[in-house]
């Protein structure tokens, strides 16, 4: 009997896929570089190809969903700023469970149309999601009950065009940047109270652009969009990584000390997430003249002159992050040309016109790269300097939100509804 059972038990763990990625925790996923461990996922699919379900969500929102279990959680806000939202949805069968409104906002600031009132992602843990819309409030909420268990909306920043920066979790502390027109800046929260750990101004001078100082001489160059990450390199040691408006810091996230920063001063809204490997962190700086970076970790102070091993100009996004697999970095730029770059040289050796407008932010998973149009088109090409396209399905609405992946499924949020995409 003991040998039967141990035949059954291979057998059926032969049979079963194992999905690394059931959970999707925060904004591109368990490493925050937008790569997935899960197999078995589609390739094909349409409104009435391989959709489990989907589901409408209301009001206007950019961020992209989480997922912890069987639950689903994104936010939303009316068009106009005034309410916002949070949803959960059943993961098995797509009903919504929760919807609630978190935050009344008498005067919103303006936001740009291209932006939304709810474009930072949520981060979520066992027990307990963290939603943010920047300055209008932050909360925490017990994914069990739905109970609101603190909230913060004291926190002042001009984001100038709308927020963009989703927070992350370490240990014990909740981080989130504030980049605005008036004040640029980076948080550590107690995640269990909501109380402030530590708050650290940006060190970088904004004095070139205005000496008065008034945030309309330079809102834009001061602002920034990007979600920060957690790293270790060689030493061990968790390092804050953090893109503001002109510049790339490094903080020691339990105090919130500045390690060092790079500067690009001829650039500015940053909105990229760093991606960090093979020694190097790799980031695409700002608007304008968009850049890619790759620097060396390490150094005091600005290391700007020190520690930048290379950079690209050309066909870099604006928008959406980087995606670093096997040695070669894929990328998409606003307008649709997709390049393969070189991680060690920084010398493109690929490219392809995909067509459409890109935000949202690239997929690594099943062996595949995904990138997700604004007009609801997926171009998922095989890894490699040819870049050969595998498949090209499509959706009724755009992408601004970018993709989470759940065991064999794909969670992805259109300008109006959510979807589990999955092989049948």
């Amino acid at each position: 009997m003991p040998r039967l059972l141990a035949t059954i038990s291979v057998a059926v763990a032969l049979a079963c896929p194992c999905f690394a990625d059931i959970n999707w925790p925060q904004f591109r996923g368990p490493t925050g570089q937008g790569e997935s461990d899960s197999t078995g996922l589609p390739l094909i699919w349409g409104e009435n190809q391989n959709v489990v379900w989907k589901t409408a969500i209301h009001g206007k929102s950019h961020s992209s969903p989480v997922v912890w279990g069987d639950q689903v959680w994104l936010t939303t806000a009316t068009e106009n700023g005034q309410e916002l939202w949070v949803l959960c949805v059943d993961k098995n069968d797509g009903k919504v469970l929760r919807d609630l409104k978190l935050f009344a906002v008498a005067t919103p600031q303006y936001a740009h149309p291209f932006n939304s009132y709810s474009s930072p992602t949520p981060a979520i843990e066992q027990g307990r999601v963290y939603v943010t819309f920047g300055s209008p409030g932050t909360a925490c909420l017990d994914t069990r009950t739905g109970e609101v268990l603190w909230r913060r909306t004291d926190f002042v920043c001009n984001h100038w065009r709308g927020a963009g920066s989703s927070p992350v979790i370490w240990n014990d502390l909740l981080l989130l940047p504030f980049d605005g027109a008036d004040y640029q800046y980076i948080v550590a929260l107690d995640k269990k109270t909501g109380e402030t750990v530590w708050k650290v101004e940006r060190s970088i001078d904004f004095k070139d652009l205005d000496p008065s100082g008034k945030p309309e001489a330079g809102g834009d160059w001061r602002k920034a969009f990007s979600t920060p990450r957690l790293v270790t390199f060689g030493d061990g040691k968790p390092v804050l990584l953090s893109l503001g408006s002109k510049a790339l810091y490094a903080y020691e996230p339990a105090s919130g000390k500045e390690l060092w920063r790079v500067e690009n001063r001829e650039t500015h809204s940053g909105s990229a997430t760093p991606v960090v490997g093979d020694g190097l962190i790799y980031i695409n700086m700002g608007h304008g003249k968009p850049e890619l970076w790759a620097i060396r970790p390490g150094g005091s102070g600005d290391v700007s002159s020190t520690h930048v091993a290379w950079k690209l100009r050309g066909n870099v996004p604006t928008r959406s992050s980087v995606l670093l697999h096997d040695g070669l970095i894929y990328m998409v730029d606003d307008g649709g040309i997709a390049s393969c770059i070189d991680a060690k040289t920084g010398k493109k050796v690929g490219a392809r016109r995909l067509g459409g407008e890109y935000s949202a932010s690239p997929l690594y998973a099943d062996g595949r790269i995904y990138f997700f149009s604004q007009d609801g088109k997926t171009t998922a090409i095989e890894p490699g300097r040819e870049m050969k396209i595998l498949g090209e399905p499509k959706l009724e609405e755009g992408f601004m939100a970018s993709p989470a992946v759940s065991g064999n499924a794909l969670i992805l949020r259109t300008k109006s509804h959510l979807y589990r995409i999955e092989a049948r």
